[in-house]
């Protein structure tokens, strides 16, 4: 490759990495395990275009005398993707490291976030335009089925070889989560999105349906203990995840006894805290009201007394503490910053 074809090669790939690494917080069903599957053989291809960037510059580097305006910016650049790669590939062959009270996947989030901001602002500011010959050519074409090549067989023994070497990595969900203590109630893991921490929750707290309804229904969370059951797993993207038998009240009898209207459209479920999430009305009247886990009530830090069940749905998408329920016509696009904020209100801080 040559060396601007080399550059914007790496642009181009961490671009795709950002953007399938914001797809892989969505992506809960087995039918989008492609997502991760794109995302690890991306890493893989970055590893490899580093080698040939690394070759080029190399001697740069070494010697503080040739150094200009823009080395620091890229030895900056280049730590970040050294490391974002190597917590992405530690994670996928099983480690479980901490670092400042932070996961290993939590850093491989941030990291990668990061990268993608100074890639974007390296772009706009400092990028020189590719060339022709920079993207076109015999040489540029079998660089590339190179690059895609090493980087698919790369994705595709992983977990070979982690069997091999008896690496936990090999027992990984395809999401690439691990499993914890599944169907053991309430001894799974608990984790916030960001950091709701409400006070504990009177077991008299109601449960109200409005919005575009012909019928407001309010119920006590005791009356969701309906003997509705479903076994489903809860697939959190801090990386683990927990497959348990929940009870409590299918979302659709709530949603029937409220009527909806013929314009409602879209489900919020929202948190004693504020956070919320919005659910397609056909969607939603699968879901599960949970108030017991594993033959338990729900314990205060999984929810209680009545959190949201969504089978094929990422963690964050599972609402705790849920207060009301709300149909609208339209999709809510301010719940992504409602994950975020609630943890600043005062019910979401313990007030």
């Amino acid at each position: 490759m040559t060396p601007r074809g080399t550059d914007w090669s790496l642009a181009l790939l961490v671009a795709l990495l950002v953007a399938t690494g914001v797809l892989t917080a969505f992506a809960g069903s087995p039918g989008s395990a492609w997502v991760f599957s794109l995302h690890g053989a991306l890493g893989a291809a970055v590893a490899i275009v580093l080698v040939w960037k690394g070759q080029r510059v190399w001697a740069r580097v070494v010697d503080p005398a040739r150094w200009d305006g823009r080395t620091g910016f890229g030895l900056l650049a280049g730590v970040l993707v050294g490391a974002a790669l190597a917590s992405g590939f530690v994670w996928s062959a099983g480690g479980d490291l901490h670092l400042a009270g932070f996961g290993l996947l939590n850093w491989h989030w941030a990291l990668g976030a990061v990268l993608g901001l100074i890639v974007l602002v390296h772009a706009l500011l400092r990028a020189k335009r590719p060339r022709v010959r920079d993207l076109a050519g015999r040489r540029q074409l079998l660089a590339s089925a190179g690059v895609t090549v090493g980087a698919v067989a790369f994705w595709q023994l992983q977990r070979p070889v982690a069997a091999l070497f008896g690496l936990r990595g090999a027992k990984r969900r395809f999401t690439g989560s691990y499993e914890a203590a599944s169907f053991q109630g309430n001894a799974f893991p608990s984790t916030s999105w960001v950091a709701d921490s409400p006070r504990e929750i009177s077991p008299d707290h109601r449960v109200t349906v409005g919005g575009l309804c012909a019928r407001p229904v309010a119920v006590r969370a005791t009356q969701l203990d309906a003997g509705d059951e479903l076994v489903a797993t809860l697939d959190c993207t801090g990386g683990f995840y927990s497959t348990q038998r929940w009870r409590g009240a299918r979302l659709g009898r709530l949603l029937d006894a409220a009527r909806p209207a013929p314009s409602a459209g879209h489900v919020r479920v929202i948190s004693y805290t504020g956070y919320r999430w919005d659910f397609g009305l056909e969607d939603a009247r699968r879901l599960l009201l949970a108030t017991h886990v594993g033959g338990e009530k729900l314990s205060h830090d999984h929810g209680a007394p009545v959190r949201l069940v969504a089978p094929g749905r990422r963690g964050f998408q599972w609402v705790k503490w849920v207060e009301r329920i709300e149909l609208h016509e339209n999709l809510d696009a301010g719940a992504p910053a409602a994950t975020v904020w609630s943890s600043f209100t005062s019910k979401g801080s313990g007030g």
